[in-house]
């Protein structure tokens, strides 16, 4: 098989506070900083408040259900689970979590987080303090619609999964669910053909809410029509256009959301 290995280029090293302004382009927060046009006061205030680099181990929880909310969680690395566990103890996958997006976000209303997030492989993460965010982006109006935007992709993400889990056919839903995965990777500047899924095919079938045997036909199925190409967790898509016309969609999935 070729090779799929995505065109991102590496987030895994922790940039040092003092080498942020020179660095930013290789962090996940640069869309926290680097887009608002900070003055230099106002970005030294930004870093005192941010702590980088703090490592999970993939399948250690950032948070569980029930924890008091405190901190967002910007992911510098690797790929995080959100999902909610009912009385019987059976979990559903509510979302996927990747580099360059926040977690945390669903917990601000409440205080209390309701959803458990998990590491699906080892993380670097950065924790902003949410109350000495909140009072800072109140004296930085700039930093204050960046945050906005950011939450508002985060509420974006939860609609996606909406919109795949409302297809009926299986294949419907495994082709949307590798063009949302696809859209995401090019907002984080990749070219969105090479994917690097971090999760388990049992965790894309429990989103998907299908078997994990369904999920695996399907990808097979997919990849024998020349439309993508797999290798373990790596995706390559091979012909976009007829993957969006299996998937019952004429554009990316945020195209035709809004279109609609």
């Amino acid at each position: 098989m070729k090779s799929t290995s995505p065109s991102c280029p590496s987030h895994g090293s922790v940039v040092d506070l003092s080498s942020l302004r020179v660095a930013c382009a290789d962090c996940s927060l640069s869309e926290l900083c680097v887009p608002l046009g900070l003055e230099e006061g106002d970005l030294d205030r930004l870093e005192r408040i941010i702590s980088r680099g703090r490592p999970v181990a993939r399948g250690s929880r950032v948070y569980d259900a029930g924890d008091a909310f405190r901190s967002l969680y910007a992911i510098r690395s690797g790929s995080v689970k959100i999902y909610r566990t009912d009385a019987e103890g059976d979990t559903q996958i509510m979302s996927f979590h990747l580099p360059g997006e926040i977690i945390g976000v669903e917990a601000i209303a409440t205080g209390t987080h309701t959803l458990t997030a998990e590491a699906l492989e080892d993380l670097s993460l950065c924790e902003l303090p949410f109350d000495r965010l909140d009072t800072l982006a109140t004296q930085i109006p700039n930093l204050h619609h960046q945050l906005l935007r950011l939450m508002s992709r985060e509420v974006l993400i939860e609609q996606e999964q909406i919109i795949v889990s409302s297809h009926r056919k299986p294949e419907q839903r495994v082709a949307h669910f590798i063009l949302m995965m696809s859209e995401r990777s090019r907002l984080r500047g990749c070219d969105g053909r090479c994917l690097r899924l971090g999760m388990r095919r049992g965790d894309i079938a429990n989103y998907l809410g299908l078997a994990l045997e369904t999920v695996s036909r399907q990808l097979t199925r997919l990849q024998q029509a020349g439309w993508i190409q797999v290798s373990n967790r790596d995706i390559e898509i091979l012909d976009l256009d007829a993957l969006r016309a299996e998937a019952g969609i004429t554009a990316s999935p945020r195209e035709n959301r809004h279109a609609s």
